[in-house]
């Protein structure tokens, strides 16, 4: 194939890429219309029965067209996965109205390139107006930014499936007045970053966050005697060795934070597992409305009575009222050794009767209670298509 032929190939499929986004956007036009529609008759936002359908159908459609069922998948479970989070974002506007703002002043740890800074971008690139980032060098500076209306939000990281809890973001949250109105999870690729060529033999110092080498303990270990030395973030890390410009240091961090410095990566995945990702929870001074028809968590925290089988009895409060808990910690109490607060994420609406129920049943038998935010679930779980090992053959 001459180069010219191949070249008029490309512009074909340019031509293409552009009729795809034309339709997305189309696509997601309708898509409002239909958020739209739920609004009025309090229809719920996700109907699995109807995702699995359209699947099934776009797969066998695919297939008369060659087309992989797995990729017909994965395509369409991205698509779907817009739909819903553009759809609860109307809903969750709708139920807040006045709480748009024209500027959306949000600190976070670090600077640009900071994994706290992507997740910023990510969570807000989804909400109407203008981004202001505030970089902040540790967690209670971020929660005064917001206390003292300096910020309108704040981004805290609370756990990573690697290193586990965050437990001073858990003692922050613990002392403050804030409230969570969101979450999200952002993948983690940490990547070894360097100014300049160099070969991974050649490092002899390195620098990142604490929870970074905690995450990469294993390569650590592979790379024997190498100097440490932690920064206050991820972002602190790159501008040093951006700075410093030599060829015997590195950073470690996110590859597309890196290159905000100039820096680039010489080894890649370097965490103990390779599925990392981090939690991160959206806090401002009001709580927010949560629709019935977005799915929605609660975090409450609360210490029970000193007596045996206490912690139990509240557990099995929420058993009995049918709420999920997908997570449970706790944390040392202030002040009084031996005794622990218990902070809990259940799935659950604080306007249902259930969670109602609930939450006064476990305030009347727990010493201290209180509900730290009630929030739009993000983690929007691809819909299962049992068929499609079927359907691919």
């Amino acid at each position: 194939m001459s180069s010219s032929e191949l070249e008029k190939l490309r512009v074909k499929i340019t031509e293409l890429d552009t009729q795809l986004l034309t339709f997305l956007a189309k696509r997601q036009q309708y898509t409002n219309q239909v958020a739209e529609t739920k609004i009025k008759n309090q229809i719920p936002v996700r109907d699995q029965k109807r995702e699995e359908q359209l699947l099934i159908r776009l797969i066998k459609e695919g297939k008369k067209q060659g087309l992989d069922a797995r990729y017909v998948t994965q395509l369409f479970h991205v698509i779907i996965e817009d739909s819903v989070l553009n759809q609860q974002a109307l809903l969750a506007a709708r139920a807040n109205p006045g709480s748009s703002l024209p500027m959306n002043r949000v600190a976070f740890l670090g600077d640009k390139g900071s994994y706290s800074y992507l997740a910023t971008q990510k969570y807000f690139s989804r909400r109407p107006g203008e981004l202001h980032e505030i970089g902040c060098q540790s967690f209670l500076e971020i929660i005064k930014k917001v206390e003292n209306k300096e910020a309108d939000y704040a981004v805290l990281p609370i756990e990573n499936t690697s290193s586990g809890s965050i437990n001073e973001v858990y003692d922050q949250l613990q002392h403050t007045h804030l409230s969570i109105i969101g979450e999200l999870t952002h993948p983690i690729k940490h990547a070894l970053l360097v100014n300049q060529e160099t070969d991974v033999s050649k490092i002899k110092t390195l620098y990142a966050h604490p929870q970074v080498f905690a995450q990469c303990s294993h390569f650590l270990a592979e790379l024997g005697n190498v100097e440490v030395k932690t920064c206050d973030s991820t972002s602190a890390a790159m501008l040093k060795v951006a700075e410093l410009n030599r060829d015997d240091i590195a950073a470690m961090g996110s590859e597309t934070g890196g290159s905000l410095y100039g820096l680039h990566a010489i080894k890649s995945n370097l965490a103990n597992q390779k599925e990392n990702h981090s939690r991160f929870f959206v806090v401002a001074l009001k709580p927010v409305n949560v629709p019935l028809q977005v799915p929605a968590k609660t975090t409450l925290v609360m210490s029970t009575v000193q007596k045996p089988g206490a912690l139990v009895e509240a557990l099995m409060v929420l058993r009995d009222n049918k709420i999920n808990m997908t997570k449970l910690e706790s944390r040392p109490m202030t002040g009084n050794p031996w005794e622990e607060m218990f902070y809990l994420d259940v799935e659950g609406n604080v306007q249902d009767g259930p969670m109602q129920q609930a939450l006064e049943e476990l305030q009347a038998m727990t010493r201290y209670f209180k509900v730290l935010g009630c929030y739009p679930s993000e983690e929007i779980n691809p819909t299962k298509v049992a068929a499609v090992s079927a359907l691919a053959e």
